[in-house]
């Protein structure tokens, strides 16, 4: 029987999770295990004003095979809110409402379309507080469509600094502190390695480690060792901070770490998993002092291939603690910094040549790169955004990252072959639909791309390198890409076209490593019987769930924070002008992004052309055109823009489009 079949015949009604779109509709994930896979569209109509998490019994309207589109339905019931209590901005009601209404709370969740009025306080309220609100009513078909809250805390004042980030954490419920027991735990952990912590580890104490990170980061958990061998092979010993020793399972500390899941990097903060002395203490390997680790030391043959790896727990010393920049000074033949970190000079000359190895076999066997140079906000000591920096990855970053990629494939495999249950880190093939846009796209600018394949894939992302279309064509590969996530299942990561890959190198701030470390010393003690591998069978799929959920929270927050403070930023600028590309197109106006990584909106009314020019989105070839003019509008055209508006909270910047000598303004002329 189809699956189709089972949603009609014995379920005409599955209960699920829904998660909605800032649209208006949205999509049901059956709970129950027949169904998880089949997804349920839900229009904006049949929503029922469900919320976004919310647990919901759904009335099948049509199959999947039915409506040939997917399963669709309507939601009767709401069985359970996720959204209970939430976080933003306090504004008073300039009179007092008849309706006996305080005023309304702003909300950075665009999931929450509908307005939330504050019937009540239980603390006294300023203009623009940021405060804490308890929902006792939801919009529903009866009353008026809209929330009612009671502010149960006030969690900051306007003008307090770093409140707007502050809020944007507490709105995506991102823990301020730590709850008092799990400090407890962490303090009470003792800072020196006793001697019977030493046993059974493996002493490459004596090693010329080094740590390579930014230079403002304080949580070091990986450093490598490297050495050419007398064969011709490469020794790359990759040595994790051993998080997992300290943070044993079921503790308070284990709990809270899998509540968090990550660590929360944003403008100006860290929201770390772990409380501050085991992630920049304890765990971190500091230079120059011991710290225990769970160390993978592979040997790697002149073609890049693994030919054997020892995963072992162990004790090292880092020599160094090196910095991106630093290192690309050595690699650059700086003699000030050769001279200076005389110790690993050799070191970074093999680990340069190692690196070019690891990162030609992946390109070979079919791995995507995509170099988006990085871009960070400066803040002031106000919290007020004064410069954004870009930043391109040097050799130093690539290397550090084909070493960790080498070792979180070299731990994966390590688990299959030994026929282990395990979490892994798995992404899918690219999305149909925006693939098949991308083949149509690249195919009007002259490039062939048949397929998903690695090797058309490969072809393609050669044929563009260097082109003035290589931007566009990159953004819209990048936009086909599935979503990367944890799963017990190891079913291949696409992207980086390896068959076994997995989280092992980074337990300090990220919990599917911690656990990956866990099972380590678990298999490595005491084996594993049927019994256990059924038990760990069971344990890994809801963490991996959690682990997913979570990063896309994280993922979420960073994208929020970032256009807050980036639009706050360009409010300087309003009525300057600036170059920049077009990387987004839609119906209503066209996305620009500024050399500074700034991205703003021209609406359509907004486009200049010929007198009484009226401009109209063609969907079907991804472009803007003038209906007297013919001015075309396209992905990767230049374009010159000027800033009229920005609007910090939504994290919006809104350009008007300058024309230069009456035609559209084209770089380089």
């Amino acid at each position: 029987m189809k699956l189709s079949d089972v949603l009609v015949v014995k379920q005409e009604k599955v209960t699920g999770v829904f998660r909605a779109n800032a649209k208006g509709f949205g999509f049901v994930k059956p709970l129950d295990a027949t169904n998880r896979k089949q997804d349920v569209f839900i229009g904006s109509r049949n929503t029922l004003n469900a919320l976004d998490g919310d647990e919901v019994l759904v009335e099948i309207l049509h199959t999947a095979e039915q409506s040939k589109k997917g399963a669709d339905g309507k939601i009767v019931k709401i069985t359970k809110r996720a959204t209970v209590d939430t976080v933003g901005t306090y504004i008073p009601f300039a009179t007092k409402n008849e309706a006996g209404l305080l005023g309304q709370v702003l909300l950075y969740n665009d999931k929450i379309t509908a307005a939330l009025y504050i019937t009540s306080s239980n603390a006294p309220l300023l203009a623009n507080d940021v405060v804490r609100v308890h929902i006792d009513q939801y919009p529903n078909k009866k009353d008026a469509q809209s929330f009612r809250g009671v502010i149960t805390e006030v969690i900051g004042h306007q003008g307090d600094v770093g409140l707007d980030i502050l809020e944007v954490l507490c709105a995506m419920g991102i823990p301020e502190s730590f709850p008092d027991e799990v400090m407890e735990q962490a303090n009470a952990i003792s800072e020196a390695i006793s001697d019977e912590e030493r046993i059974g580890r493996v002493d490459y104490r004596d090693e010329i480690t080094y740590t390579i990170d930014g230079a403002d980061s304080k949580d070091l958990d990986d450093a490598i060792h490297i050495k050419k061998l007398g064969n011709g092979n490469y020794e790359l010993g990759v040595h994790i901070a051993d998080v997992a020793h300290y943070v044993t399972e079921g503790s308070p500390l284990d709990e809270e770490a899998l509540s968090r899941a990550t660590s929360v990097y944003v403008a100006d903060r860290v929201v770390p998993m772990l409380p501050e002395r085991l992630s920049n203490g304890i765990c971190s390997l500091n230079e120059g002092v011991e710290r225990l680790t769970q160390s993978c030391v592979m040997e790697i043959s002149p073609q890049g291939k693994i030919l054997s790896a020892k995963i072992n727990p162990s004790i090292i010393r880092t020599t160094y603690r090196m910095t991106y920049d630093d290192v690309n000074l050595m690699i650059d033949k700086n003699a000030e910094k050769r001279a200076q970190f005389s110790k690993i000079k050799e070191s970074v000359e093999i680990a340069t040549e190692l690196h070019d190895i690891l990162y030609n076999m992946r390109l070979t066997r079919g791995a995507i790169e995509f170099d988006d140079a990085e871009s960070k906000i400066i803040l002031d000591d106000k919290g007020v955004p004064i410069n954004i920096v870009k930043r391109e990855r040097g050799v130093a970053e690539r290397m550090i990252e084909s070493f960790m990629l080498a070792a979180n494939e070299t731990v994966a495999h390590h688990f299959i072959s030994h026929k282990l249950p395990a979490i892994y880190r798995v992404h899918d093939e690219p999305k149909k639909e925006a693939f098949a846009k991308l083949i149509e796209f690249a195919g009007d600018l002259g490039y062939s791309i048949s397929s998903p394949s690695h090797q058309s894939l490969e072809y393609f992302m050669e044929s563009i390198q260097e082109t003035p279309e290589e931007a566009v064509l990159s953004t819209m590969l990048l936009h086909t890409m599935s979503t990367a996530l944890y799963s017990e299942e190891n079913t291949h990561h696409f992207g980086l076209a390896a068959n076994d890959y997995t989280h092992f190198t980074s337990p300090i701030r990220r919990y599917p490593d911690l656990l990956v470390h866990r099972l380590l010393h678990f298999y490595g003690e005491i084996g594993s019987s049927p019994e256990q591998k059924k038990e760990w069978e069971e344990k890994i799929p809801p963490i991996a769930k959690q682990s997913s959920e979570m990063e896309r929270r994280e993922v979420v927050t960073e994208r929020i924070v970032d256009a807050m403070k980036k639009a706050e930023y360009m409010t300087q600028f309003i009525g300057d002008s600036f170059y920049g590309t077009i990387n987004g197109i839609q119906k209503f106006g066209i996305f620009v992004q500024l050399d500074n990584s700034v991205e703003g909106l021209i609406r359509l009314n907004l486009l200049k052309g010929e007198q009484g020019d009226r401009f109209e989105f063609d969907e079907d070839n991804q472009v803007v055109i003038g209906s007297k003019s013919k001015t075309t509008f396209k992905m990767g055209q230049p374009i010159k823009v000027k800033v009229i508006a920005t609007n910090k909270r939504k994290g919006a910047v809104d350009f008007e489009h300058l024309l230069t000598n009456d035609k559209v303004e084209q770089a380089g002329k």
